[in-house]
């Protein structure tokens, strides 16, 4: 098992903000529009050092998403910000409408995502906002696992032209992947080689699965991680690739079981390899306030929890 090991711990929406401030002395196209939560985004260092690049929009997120696309037909590069509830349920119609269906180059950053949001409870603990935006055409989504990676991401999306749903939180997490990595949007992260089973993971489930994989190590079961910070679109081969190893896999993810990066591996393996697979994540359930630690083993998003998939589908593994 290869080993891994952080010195900190840091936000990922701190990692969006980082980014967002950098893009802005390195490309003067990118603007931010933010509805009324610049300090929980960590919007508010872009905000200072480029005063006539940021817009404050207030409570109405609809209108953002429609100035949002409508600046990109000036050729600027507008990256919107809000909590993942505000972000996706609540603008739905606008992003379908105005932005997907016209391909626009809009960055649709949204924090506060999952469970781990916590004591706000279950209106803002959005869990199935991937589904929603990987359902959209033209429509790429992406859920970084660190502080060094959502950095990294929410400079890569600038490059690509189109729309981008960018998904991160609030809690502390351990920050582990390196800060100057080249991150590559749809492109799978092998984090650990295994033989026995393969573990799928994005987000802030990522640390929990090398969790898992080193206390399964212990019991004598090879794990293989593969971090998919790029949930649409889907590195197909690469997941093909380990699941033809091992033969079986577990998904792990801080969203609802229907619609997420889960289903999207079972549809890829409905079509090109049957495989066993067991899921982590949240069974057709709102959340409720609590600590995110409290609430990610509660409803069953915990490093025993993906070590009890891994053990349930080994047993169903075919020799």
């Amino acid at each position: 098992m290869k080993k891994y090991s952080y010195t900190e711990k840091k936000d990922t929406r701190s990692g969006f903000g980082a980014g967002l401030l950098e893009l802005g002395k390195s490309n003067d196209q990118v603007v931010a529009l933010c509805a009324d939560l610049t300090g929980s985004l960590k919007m508010d260092a872009f905000e200072k050092e480029f005063p006539n690049r940021f817009f404050q929009i207030g409570i109405a997120e609809a209108n953002m998403m429609g100035i949002a696309a409508g600046l990109t037909i000036g050729g600027k590069i507008p990256f919107t910000g809000t909590f993942a509830n505000f972000s996706t349920g609540r603008v739905y119609d606008q992003i379908r409408q105005s932005i997907a269906y016209s391909n626009k180059n809009v960055k649709i950053c949204a924090s506060h995502a999952g469970l781990t949001l916590g004591e706000d409870g279950a209106t803002h603990q959005i869990l199935e906002d991937i589904g929603l935006m990987k359902m959209l055409p033209h429509m790429v989504v992406i859920n970084p696992c660190d502080y060094n990676q959502t950095k990294a991401a929410t400079i890569a999306i600038s490059k690509y032209i189109g729309p981008v749903y960018l998904r991160f939180g609030r809690p502390s997490v351990p920050n582990f992947t390196a800060p100057d990595q080249n991150f590559e949007i749809g492109k799978a992260i092998l984090l650990n080689e295994g033989t026995d089973v393969t573990i799928i993971a994005t987000g802030h489930l990522v640390w929990k699965a090398i969790e898992a994989a080193e206390q399964l190590a212990a019991k004598g079961i090879s794990a293989e991680i593969i971090n998919i910070h790029t949930i649409k679109p889907l590195d197909n081969l690469a997941v093909l690739k380990s699941i033809k190893k091992t033969k079986c896999v577990v998904t792990a993810e801080e969203h609802q079981m229907n619609g997420g990066l889960g289903d999207s591996i079972a549809q890829l393996l409905s079509r090109e390899m049957p495989t066993p697979q067991e899921y982590v994540a949240v069974n057709d359930s709102f959340g409720e306030s609590g600590t995110p630690d409290q609430l990610m083993t509660k409803y069953g998003l915990d490093t025993l929890d993906i070590i009890s998939a891994a053990e349930r589908v080994l047993k169903r593994k075919q020799k």
